[in-house]
């Protein structure tokens, strides 16, 4: 497509495709057009006549004939240079450009300047290159011909050339702002650009193995019935592994307390013998996956366990290796069919290569699931389907109950009476301080400010943060024995505590959404009547607070994140790309997306 001499100058511009190309708009115009009107406040290009000229107290001043409007108007310079002098004498016949105002009821024209060439509107771009080899690029690649090989659509090709080349400027515009109608169709562009190279960065290789395992013994030897969404996952998970042309690259992604583990147990009885790695990010949530495997899979598959501190039966011959970051060290780690990883964005990439490598063979790779526990946008999940395929589980096995209420400090004594009650009933407490140590810029207490005012008032009162290095053993303690844990969002993902009801996030406004849902999704966790606490010395709620209150919802949650925040990469770690559109907005353009990936899944099947 483009030629060998132009690949430096598209690097530079860091463009790949001819859409990309396409898609670098004017940032504004040169417009040396005859105009039509004579508007006040606005640019004005007409032939003239020069009546007079004289300076005056330093500056030029001239009277100019309008012809093809047959009126006169003052023109003034207030920088004025010899060529001004020569240009403008009286009797001179130019072409002159300049904004147009009325003074004291004449028309008067600041700076204009006399114009050797127009008829002309000239693109000005704004990108690394010279003016002079971006509109060559432009010139060169951006015809109808290659657009339309591209794939676009009529109306898509008309707006790209009219933009790049418009014969006036309100085909372009509409009082000032882009006609809708291009607007829609660089959306549509930038959409279908976007999920076309996602769909080509996609990784395919063979299988190491087709796993037919039979997950049914398990599911049917469990205590408690499988949700809808849960069953459907396992089923998207069973037709991945067997198929015998690609290996799975699959992301399950579910709210807090959606029943992802079961849904991890299946696959790895899915993949039987044939073995699965489990890699987790805590040592905590290892601990609590192979509990969990004991108590289900033990019966079916040999299971072992591998953090930095512990290693639990026989990996070499164990059907199911469950671990942290501790695995990516052992070198005679057997090879696998099936990898798992939770929470993956907590990993490096890295990290995930390591992992990956270990576990590859010649020409073939393992399947690959990921779990998450943060919902991301129906829009988001569209997009990144192309690169990746997605499975969400929406269904909680349990009617979450948690009251969620937006305090100020004049709520404080109720919250502490609310507090003793639960504390009475053997529930627990979780306060969430925003920062650990005092600062000047943020106007809330710190962690280690509070903690002497809670041990005070209460006993059994334990605190940790992201650099307490004995943190997961004071949040196993705190499960066993304590009744308040004063923390920061070092508790947003980790151990499950069932006696945990309430819990109070302090300077809550300071907090996106999808971590205030992570934070609340630690109560409430086996359909227990709990509590969230928003305190906030805002003295305005942001509404984005009252939204977040009134739904437990954690995929319309993620909308919500995304409609205040215009946020890009979700999944993050699942991908890096289209963190950023210019002209899509995900948080709105939902029916665009829709229909551009709708487009490219056509432009699939075909090739097919």
């Amino acid at each position: 497509m483009f030629q060998a001499s132009d690949i430096p100058l598209l690097k530079r511009l860091k463009k790949r495709t001819l859409l990309d190309l396409a898609l670098t708009i004017p940032q504004s115009y040169n417009d040396t057009t005859l105009s039509s009107t004579i508007e006040e406040n606005k640019t004005l290009t007409a032939k003239v006549k020069v009546v007079n000229s004289a300076m005056v107290q330093g500056r030029l001043k001239a009277t100019l004939f309008l012809k093809d409007f047959n009126t006169t108007a003052s023109a003034l310079f207030f920088r004025t240079t010899s060529y001004h002098i020569e240009k403008f004498k009286p009797n001179a016949e130019l072409i002159i450009s300049g904004r147009v105002n009325r003074y004291r009821g004449q028309l008067q024209i600041s700076q204009p300047k006399a114009l050797s060439d127009y008829g002309k509107i000239v693109p000005k771009y704004k990108t690394i290159l010279k003016e002079s080899e971006i509109r060559a690029l432009i010139q060169t690649y951006v015809t109808k011909q290659n657009l339309q090989k591209a794939g676009l659509k009529e109306g898509e090709i008309d707006t790209l050339l009219k933009l790049h080349n418009p014969k006036s400027l309100s085909e372009i515009y509409s009082n000032g702002t882009l006609q809708k109608m291009h607007l829609f169709h660089l959306k549509s562009i930038e959409a279908y650009n976007h999920l076309i190279k996602l769909k080509r960065k996609r990784i395919v290789t063979k299988p190491i193995k087709v796993l037919n395992g039979d997950p049914t013994p398990f599911i049917e030897s469990l205590p408690f019935a499988l949700t809808s969404d849960q069953k459907k996952a396992i089923e998207s998970i069973q037709k991945d592994l067997a198929n015998p042309n690609r290996a799975a690259r699959r992301v399950i992604i579910g709210d807090v307390g959606s029943g992802k583990t079961m849904v991890i147990l299946a696959a790895a009885m899915i993949a039987g013998k044939d073995k699965t790695i489990l890699m987790v990010p805590t040592s905590l949530l290892a601990n609590q996956l192979f509990e969990e495997a004991k108590k289900y899979l033990s019966e079916y598959l040999n299971i072992a366990f591998i953090t930095q501190k512990s290693t639990i039966g026989d990996y070499k011959k164990a059907d199911l290796i469950i671990g942290t970051h501790a695995l990516l060290y052992k070198k005679d780690l057997p090879k696998v069919a099936l990898l798992i990883i939770d929470e993956q964005h907590r990993f490096g990439a890295n990290q995930r290569a390591k992992l990956d490598t270990l576990v590859k063979q010649e020409n073939s790779g393992a399947h690959f699931l990921q779990l998450s526990a943060t919902p991301i946008p129906r829009t988001l999940a569209m997009i990144e389907s192309e690169l990746i395929d997605i499975t969400t589980i929406k269904t909680l096995p349990y009617e979450k109950k948690i009251d969620t209420r937006i305090i100020k400090r004049q709520d404080f004594p109720n919250l502490l009476e609310h507090i003793k009650e639960e504390i009475n009933k053997e529930h627990q407490i979780i306060i969430i301080y925003p920062l650990v140590e005092p600062s000047t810029e943020v106007p809330y207490t710190s962690l280690s400010e509070a903690k002497k005012y809670w041990e005070s008032k209460f006993e059994k009162v334990y605190t940790t943060h992201g650099k307490d290095k004995e943190k997961e053993d004071t949040l196993l303690e705190f499960r066993e024995n304590g009744n308040i844990l004063l923390t920061t969002t070092v508790i947003e993902v980790g151990i499950s505590l069932p006696r945990l009801t309430t819990i109070i996030i302090v300077g809550a406004e300071r907090f996106g959404l999808a971590t205030l849902h992570q934070l609340r999704g630690r109560v409430g966790r086996y359909g227990i009547e709990s509590y969230c606490y928003l305190y906030t010395n805002a003295q305005t709620v942001p509404k984005r607070l009252e939204e977040f209150a009134n739904t437990l919802d954690g995929f319309k949650i993620a909308n919500l994140d995304l409609k205040y925040r215009n946020s890009g990469d979700l999944l993050d770690g699942v991908t890096q790309s289209g963190r950023n559109f210019k002209w899509l907005d995900l948080s709105e353009d939902e029916e665009i997306i829709k229909e551009a990936k709708s487009r490219v899944q056509l432009i699939s099947n075909f090739k097919k």
